[in-house]
């Protein structure tokens, strides 16, 4: 069940941006069949990214299973897809005959840097792509190299949740029209509008164009992190003036001492004092005093301790599937609830039961398997 319940899609087997869009739409009860190679790694029960979803394995080299494929995509409502450009056509499987066999196919790519421009053809990772954008440059100590945040911004947030949302846009354009369309979803447009608030401030003089100076990169006092006497971290966030009031009572200290706080030139002078202060007490004995409290403070947890903190807990935010602790599906949904649907599959796992859901008969499984087209 879930909001998405009914919907069909194929997604083309990837890494990265494609399997966490095909997460998130499996989630919220999308039917997910994945078309995987008849060859090579059979696929992870931890991978949390294929959850949800039904394994088929073909062999894209032979034209019946890209028939089988096309045939696949007769039924579907939507397709994913993250290969180079012109990599699917050659397959034959490229926009004109997937939407001739279905013209209401949505047909989602997913590339980095797009499916054209100087760099399309070019290879990659998400913080390729996200150097271009600015986003890369922002992140980071001043003096110090940039720092790589994960693979958070151009994969997931930039790539494959961008992709999702475009999708479920043109889906219902497709419903309102019944004509299906290509949706072109690259990690350097997403993460480029994901640094949308960033420019703003910059066009309003509100952002210095260096590292380490402005109120959101750790220059600010009241926006970081700072380290405990146990050696564990703090995040301090109260950025607006009645919170900073609340910090700095829970701290003994009286925040009309501070008054030029929004200043630049007083931030280093006020960092080095709060920074004394927390080296006097542990993380936790901090968290228990701003526990509830609106001084936007809160412990950095590891990924060991995130999983089991009582509100996490309380919420359900992870959740323990097959023995393993994984990140629950989200967001929240008041009428058609959203949930963790099967184990991730292994290659091929359901090829034969998706052709006969599909359609096909024994016999045409059985010739599919002659000529090596399925595993």
């Amino acid at each position: 069940m879930g909001p998405l319940e009914g919907l069909r899609i194929l997604e083309f087997a990837g890494i990265g941006p494609g399997p966490f869009c095909g997460m998130v739409l499996a989630d919220l009860g999308a039917e997910v069949v994945r078309i995987e190679r008849t060859e090579g790694p059979s696929g992870a029960r931890e991978d949390f990214t294929g959850r949800g979803r039904r394994s088929i394995a073909l062999d894209l080299k032979s034209p019946a299973a890209i028939e089988a494929a096309l045939r696949l995509v007769e039924g579907a409502d939507a397709l994913i897809e993250g290969f180079r450009p012109g990599v699917m056509e050659r397959l034959g499987l490229g926009p004109d005959p997937c939407l001739g066999r279905n013209p209401r196919l949505v047909y989602g790519r997913m590339t980095g840097w797009g499916q054209d421009g100087p760099l399309a053809q070019s290879a990659g990772h998400d913080m390729n792509y996200i150097a271009l954008t600015g986003a890369l440059w922002a992140i980071g100590r001043p003096g110090e190299r940039p720092v790589p945040p994960l693979n958070l911004v151009g994969d997931y947030g930039g790539g494959g949740m961008l992709l999702a949302v475009g999708l479920l846009a043109a889906l219902l354009s497709a419903k309102a029209t019944g004509k299906g369309q290509v949706v072109d979803a690259a990690m350097v447009d997403g993460a480029a509008l994901l640094m949308a608030p960033i420019y703003a401030m910059k066009a309003r003089g509100r952002w210095r164009n260096e590292r380490g100076v402005n109120m959101l990169d750790g220059a600010a006092p009241w926006y970081d992190t700072y380290e405990c006497a146990d050696g564990r971290w703090l995040s301090v966030g109260p950025i607006e003036p009645q919170f900073f009031a609340l910090l700095c009572s829970k701290l003994e200290l009286d925040a009309k001492d501070f008054p030029d706080r929004m200043t630049p030139a007083a931030w280093p002078g006020l960092k080095t004092k709060l920074a004394g202060i927390f080296l006097t007490r542990t993380r936790d004995d901090w968290a228990a005093l701003f526990a509830g409290t609106d001084a936007c403070v809160a412990p950095v947890l590891d990924m060991e301790e995130a999983p089991i903190h009582p509100h996490n807990a309380a919420r359900g935010t992870f959740a323990v599937r097959d023995g393993v602790v994984q990140p629950s599906p989200a967001p929240r949904f008041s009428a058609t609830p959203a949930g963790i649907g099967s184990q991730p599959p292994l290659r091929g796992e359901h090829t034969e039961a998706i052709l006969r859901d599909a359609g096909f008969s024994a016999a045409e499984i059985d010739a599919l398997r002659a000529a090596r087209a399925i595993a």
